[in-house]
Order: structure tokens, then C-alpha cells, then sequence
């Protein structure tokens, strides 16, 4: 029996979402609620969808040329980043002639510096690593001698000793500038949230923190700074233990991101502390909830779809010729103001 097409309808049918809606998702459309591009997506991958179709490495054929395969040790559609980033990322690569095949990383398999079981090398033209912040197993994958590009990276990669190409958003110099702005609006006094060696990002965004703190002849106060290891930051209550310990609050909190300064904001709120007329905070991804949130959030905005386009032409380029030097690339990113900060 000849298997059913499985088509834009069919994910909508099985939701009961309208066709555009889902659509809409799949493109990683901003109109759409987050929670909905995760549930569509999700779908998708489930249904064996174009793209989001996993690959069946124990197929007996080989894979036709031109396959492009993507690790991460998380679903890209776990974030609104993500999802949009891999959204351009696969238009780029299809108009190419490539497929793109996702496959999850455990954290056995990082440990144990194995790739997944489904992963077959030789059947594989260039890999995207997103989200793989293991800098030994940053080193296996670049040993393997594939074209490969990093998306973000592990705070303590060595530049000279990378083996593929990196890409990564403007991190330093949007902290450094929205640091600024707060310091030239009256704050003195400033704590950062966020896992520091989290990952070459975060670890940028706490360089340009600490750069206009400098330029400003502030002192960094450590009494105000949560940089513990990034585990405890899935943890509310950890995170407002945290809080809760300091004898006093600063002037202004800078979050890693969004998610982190959105948490903040609710456990100071729960506390009765007026935002921002007591304590400023501001984050960073320009993550829809940012726009929710009340106050609204002051964060930095990312060039999500983008990125994976640009990911996708520098993968491509390093296909077609492997022996070009590898690149570091940021994206420019914009620092938006809003009601968190006082507009300031």
C-alpha cells in the first residue's frame, strides 16, 4: 500500500490547528505563540515531515549526495531561538539541493565522546552543531574531518585550535553598550545573572559587563553576581535563595538572557520590589515573552532567521572548498530599550 503524503494539512488535522497556523509555525513566525511553534514542530518531527524528518540510518540504500547533518543535545525547537534559526537555516540548505537530517546527542554519549547511534559518517557532506557547549566533544567532532560549523560554541574554545567554522550573535560590544546606557541613566550599583562559562556567549556578554563597568571606574561587586554553574539556573527556587541572601539589591541587574532576567523579575516582583523603580533589569534575545512580560523587558535583539542562512551559506562554502581557512563570525545584534529600564 502506497504510504499517504504527509502534508502541511495532515500536522494541522492531527492538532486541530487551522493550515495557515500551522504554516506559520513551521516558518517560525513570531505571530505565533511559542508554545504552539513547539507543539507544530514537534509534529512535524513525529510525522516524518520534509526536513524535520529524522534520519533512518539503517536504511539498506545509501543516502542520495548532499546531506547536511545537524547535532544538538536539544531539540532546536525547545526555544523560540531555535526554532527561527533553524528555520532559515533549512531554506538555505534545500535551495542548495541538501537535506537536513536532525540527530540528538546524549549526554552518555558526549561523556562517553561517541557520535549517535543513527550517525553515519559516510553518508554525511558537512555537520551544524548547535547547542554543543562540551569542549572535549567540540574537539571529537572536529577530529572527525568533516566540514562543520559550531553555532555558539564552549566558553573555554581555544580559537588557534579550532578545526571548523564558528558563528555566533554580537554579544560584547550590545552587553557593553545596554551596561552603558543604565550607568548613564543614574545606575551605580549593577549585579549580572547567568552562568558565565556557560557557553562562548554567555561568556561574552559577562566580558562586556564587566569592560563598561571598567570604562565607567565602577567596581564590580561580587555580593550582587549569580554566576554559579548553569544547572541550578533551571531551579526557581535556587535562583531566588539566591536573590534572597543579598543584604541589599543593586541598581541594575544584567541577565544572560531573557529567561533568566524574566525569572528574576518575577521573584523580585513577588517581593514587592518595584521594577524599575527600585531595581532595573534587562536581558537578552528579544525573546517573545519579552514583549509580554510587565514591565516589558529591555534585551538585545537577535537576527534569528538570519543567522541560519548565514550558517548555511559558510557550511556550504567550506563543502565545496574544505581547505579555506576556518571563519569566526558574530552577527550584528540591536539593544532595545524598554519599560524594565525605565526606557533609559
Amino acid at each position: 500500500m502506497r504510504k499517504e503524503k504527509v502534508t502541511i494539512q495532515s500536522i494541522a488535522d492531527s492538532l486541530g490547528l487551522s493550515r495557515n497556523t500551522v504554516s506559520k509555525a513551521l516558518n517560525g513566525s513570531d505571530a505565533i505563540p511559542l508554545e504552539t511553534r513547539n507543539k507544530v514542530v514537534k509534529r512535524a518531527i513525529e510525522l516524518n515531515y520534509k526536513q524535520f524528518a529524522l534520519v533512518d540510518m539503517e536504511a539498506k540504500s545509501p543516502k542520495n549526495p548532499g546531506n547536511i547533518a545537524l547535532l544538538t543535545s536539544n531539540m532546536p525547537n525547545n526555544s523560540h531561538f531555535g526554532t527561527s534559526l533553524l528555520s532559515g537555516l533549512e531554506k538555505k540548505i534545500s535551495s542548495e539541493g541538501y537535506n537536513l537530517s536532525i540527530h540528538i546527542v546524549r549526554e552518555a554519549e558526549i561523556e562517553a565522546l561517541v557520535l549517535p547511534v543513527n550517525f553515519d559518517k559516510s553518508k554525511v557532506d558537512g555537520i551544524v552543531c548547535i547547542e554543543l557547549f562540551d569542549k572535549n566533544y567540540t574537539e571529537f567532532i572536529s577530529a572527525l574531518g568533516l566540514p562543520t560549523i559550531f553555532i555558539d560554541s564552549a566558553s573555554e574554545l581555544f580559537y588557534p585550535e579550532l578545526r571548523g567554522d564558528l558563528l555566533l550573535m554580537e554579544n560584547e560590544q550590545s552587553v557593553r553598550w545596554m551596561t552603558k546606557a543604565l550607568i548613564d541613566g543614574g545606575c551605580g550599583t549593577f549585579g549580572f545573572i547567568g552562568d558565565s562559562d556557560h557557553c562562548k556567549s554567555f561568556n561574552e556578554r559577562w566580558i562586556g559587563f564587566n569592560k563598561a563597568l571598567d570604562a565607567a571606574g565602577l567596581r564590580p561587586d561580587e555580593a550582587f553576581n549569580v554566576t554559579e554553574k548553569d544547572r541550578h539556573f533551571a531551579d526557581s527556587k535556587w535562583l531566588e535563595q539566591q536573590l534572597n541572601r543579598m543584604e541589599t539589591l543593586p541598581d541594575a541587574f544584567v541577565c544572560a538572557n531573557d529567561h533568566i532576567a524574566i525569572n528574576v523579575m518575577r521573584i523580585l516582583k513577588n517581593r514587592n520590589v518595584q521594577i524599575p523603580g527600585q531595581v532595573k533589569i534587562c536581558g537578552f534575545d528579544d525573546s517573545p515573552e519579552s514583549q509580554i512580560v510587565e514591565p516589558h523587558l529591555s534585551t538585545v535583539h537577535i537576527y534569528r532567521d538570519e543567522m541560519g542562512i548565514l550558517a548555511a551559506e559558510m557550511l556550504l562554502a567550506r563543502v565545496r572548498n574544505p581547505d579555506k581557512p576556518p571563519q569566526i563570525t558574530h552577527v550584528k545584534t540591536a539593544p532595545i530599550l524598554r519599560e524594565s529600564t525605565g526606557g533609559q
